[in-house]
């Protein structure tokens, strides 16, 4: 039988566990010190939002909301404050700079996580994110002298014409597909009867984009007037450029993080790397690919520079609904606004529209946060 006196020579005591006073007072000074850096971060944040809602809740209850829909354009030093001419083009730029950086961001993210050797990807990676430390203005002044005359400017309406058609018409048949793969799978008793729902939602989705967008193309088509000026469609590709790290940084460590025995799974079962990538690796980071690229939206949609410069406006534009011409964003509109000047000159309200243009902003960016969050929620896979 084992001496428990040799086994165990002393017995700790409840005195030699407490911590010493000393070290129990530093660590209390270091608890309450990151407390206070913590809370400082939700009262700066606070103090925010709350001069943001006070100064915007006086244009909300002052403005003649009749006046802020159909009217001539955005021109807040005259008391004109139509609200669309400055949310479309922001829309437009923000689609255009996805439509960029979705594709290639995702493909770059790819090939990092599935294609590349450790050597390569130890300087591409890099190289890629090096892009994303380029200064916004730089690429404004590269839209704007660049890619406005010499990649937009030539482009004619006919060109841009069929690249929707075909785009519409891809779409078309891709979810004309899904529905009638649905639908088949509801008849043969494969899926649950909420396929026809969902069946016909996306059919009457794909209506519905179809009609918007071929009134959009054909709108275009007819008043497209190319020049070399800056305009919408080179303020999204600036703007696109600036956010394909972001989608390929999220996206690959999102794909990074699936675990390597799916793949030899997949590989197993006789599947190449293009097919593991897109049916096994994409499907299980799913969330956090939908993650970067809510990201990259809040990052185009509060772009600034890139648009301010490239955008083809000033503090004051009109309505327009086309990519090819210049147009305000709401970042440009507030940027310009504001911009040398110590204080917003001109009607009651104009320095208030500065604030409630940042409230739309802010709303644009939460709510986008919010869905990404329950989506991500919903669709994480856990390994």
């Amino acid at each position: 039988m084992t001496d428990m006196s040799v086994a165990y020579p002393e017995r700790l005591t409840v005195d030699q566990l407490q911590i010493a006073p000393s070290r129990r007072h530093r660590e209390a000074i270091i608890r309450y010190t990151l407390l206070v850096t913590a809370l400082v971060s939700v009262l700066v944040s606070a103090l925010i939002v709350w001069i943001l809602l006070r100064e915007a809740w006086t244009f909300i209850t002052e403005v003649v909301w009749a006046d802020t829909w159909g009217q001539q354009g955005w021109f807040p030093r005259r008391g004109l404050y139509d609200i669309p001419t400055i949310i479309v083009p922001s829309l437009i730029v923000t689609g255009i700079a996805m439509v960029v950086a979705g594709p290639l961001g995702l493909g770059a993210a790819v090939y990092l996580s599935e294609y590349a050797n450790r050597r390569v990807r130890s300087w591409l990676k890099p190289a890629l994110e090096i892009l994303a430390g380029i200064p916004s203005v730089v690429l404004g002044f590269f839209a704007l002298t660049w890619i406005a005359p010499n990649l937009v400017g030539p482009i004619g309406r006919n060109t841009f014409g069929v690249i929707g058609a075909v785009i519409l018409l891809g779409y078309a048949a891709v979810s004309a597909g899904i529905a009638k793969a649905k639908i088949k799978q509801y008849r043969e008793g494969v899926a649950d009867p909420s396929a026809r729902v969902g069946a016909v939602a996306s059919l009457a989705m794909l209506v519905a984009v179809f009609a918007v967008a071929g009134a959009w193309i054909l709108g275009v088509w007819l008043d497209f007037a190319p020049n070399n000026a800056g305009s919408l469609a080179a303020a999204g590709i600036g703007v696109g450029i600036l956010t394909i790290p972001l989608v390929a940084s999220i996206s690959e460590d999102a794909m990074a993080a699936v675990p390597d025995s799916l793949r030899e799974a997949s590989a197993g079962l006789g599947a190449r790397k293009m097919a593991t990538a897109t049916t096994v690796v994409l499907p299980a980071a799913i969330s956090g690919i939908v993650a970067a690229f809510i990201v990259a939206i809040s990052r185009a949609i509060g772009e600034t520079m890139v648009v301010f410069m490239a955008g083809g406006a000033a503090d004051a534009a009109r309505f327009t609904d086309s990519p090819f011409e210049g147009g305000l964003t709401m970042t440009a509109a507030i940027a310009s606004l504001a911009s040398g000047t110590d204080s917003v000159v001109g009607e009651g309200l104009t320095f208030q529209s500065l604030y409630f243009v940042g409230l739309l902003l802010f709303l644009f960016t939460l709510t986008l946060n919010i869905i990404a969050a329950r989506f991500v929620s919903k669709v994480r896979e856990a390994y």
